[in-house]
Parts: structure tokens; C-alpha cells; sequence
């Protein structure tokens, strides 16, 4: 998996302050997407140990509230694997800090995969510029949602993060 960068002290992408995984790989290709730079997956650094190792040295800081995985997206099939291993990982090491993920794939479309119940809250669906919407809180379209992931298998209906 490649990556573009890791950023230690976001504000941006889920509540309080976290590090964001901004990996490399989208096909969804949204028009006006924030983040074209991210769509080719071999572009960018290989994701490696010394990658991680700054990943988690960066998570270790008591004031860090989670991790988010954006991108690119990191549940294109080909990151898959490696995301997960991540995210099993920071809920080993980490069980009091959030993990967020962003993904074009709709809810719907991933709720089943393998590990996904690990992960606290999805940002769901591919941004269209026809819906754009800045008022919006962590996406920026209105087809969008903010999933509270563990709510939402528990009452196997969507619930949306407050």
C-alpha cells in the first residue's frame, strides 16, 4: 500500500484532535474531489515499517484522540488488507481512541466486510458536486452520512454520528 502523507495533529477529519492516514488509491474519481492527488495507488511513499512506526509513535501521544484513515480511499480492494491489519492494530494498542475512516463506497456496499465493526465512525459516499453542501459537518455533499458504525450493526439500521 502507498500513502501520502501522515498528518500528526488534524483537526479537520473527526472530533478532537487525531492523525490522519492519507493513503493512495481512489477509482471513484469524484468530480472536484478534494484530494486528486491521492487517486493513483502507486504514486505517493510505500507504506513500510518506518512509515508505521510514525504512524503509532504519532498516535501514542495521551492527547490524541484516534486515527482516520482518508485518502484516496482506503477501501479500494487493493488497501483493504493492510487498513484492516492497521485498524486492528490501533484497537489492540489503542482501545480508547476513536478510529474514523473515509470512503466513497456506500454503507450498504461495506458494511459486511470483515473487521468493519472495529471501526467508530465511516464517512460515507462519493462526494457530487451537485449536492455540495459547506455547512455539512465532516463531508461535503448532502448524500454523505457519518456513521456511528458501532450503534449502527447494533441496531442494524444506519445511525448517524452526532
Amino acid at each position: 500500500m502507498n500513502y501520502h502523507n501522515i498528518t500528526k495533529e488534524d483537526m479537520l477529519n473527526g472530533d478532537g484532535i487525531r492523525v490522519v492516514l492519507w493513503v493512495s488509491g481512489c477509482e471513484h474519481h469524484c468530480k472536484n474531489c478534494q484530494n486528486p492527488i491521492t487517486w493513483d495507488r502507486n504514486d505517493g511513499l510505500l507504506f513500510d515499517e518506518a512509515a508505521e512506526n510514525e504512524l503509532f509513535e504519532a498516535l501514542d501521544k495521551p492527547f490524541i484522540a484516534g486515527v482516520t484513515f482518508s485518502g484516496g480511499d482506503p477501501l479500494m480492494p487493493y488497501n483493504r488488507d493492510e487498513i484492516f491489519r492497521l485498524i486492528k492494530k490501533c484497537s489492540k494498542l489503542y482501545p480508547d481512541k476513536t478510529i474514523w475512516l473515509y470512503t466513497g463506497y456506500r454503507w450498504e456496499e461495506i458494511r459486511d466486510i470483515k473487521g468493519i465493526e472495529l471501526i467508530d465512525v465511516i464517512a460515507e459516499g462519493e462526494f457530487i458536486e451537485e449536492l455540495k453542501d459547506n455547512n455539512l459537518h465532516w463531508v461535503g455533499s448532502s448524500n454523505q452520512r457519518v456513521i456511528n458504525v458501532k450503534k449502527t450493526l447494533q441496531k442494524d439500521k444506519i445511525v448517524l454520528h452526532e
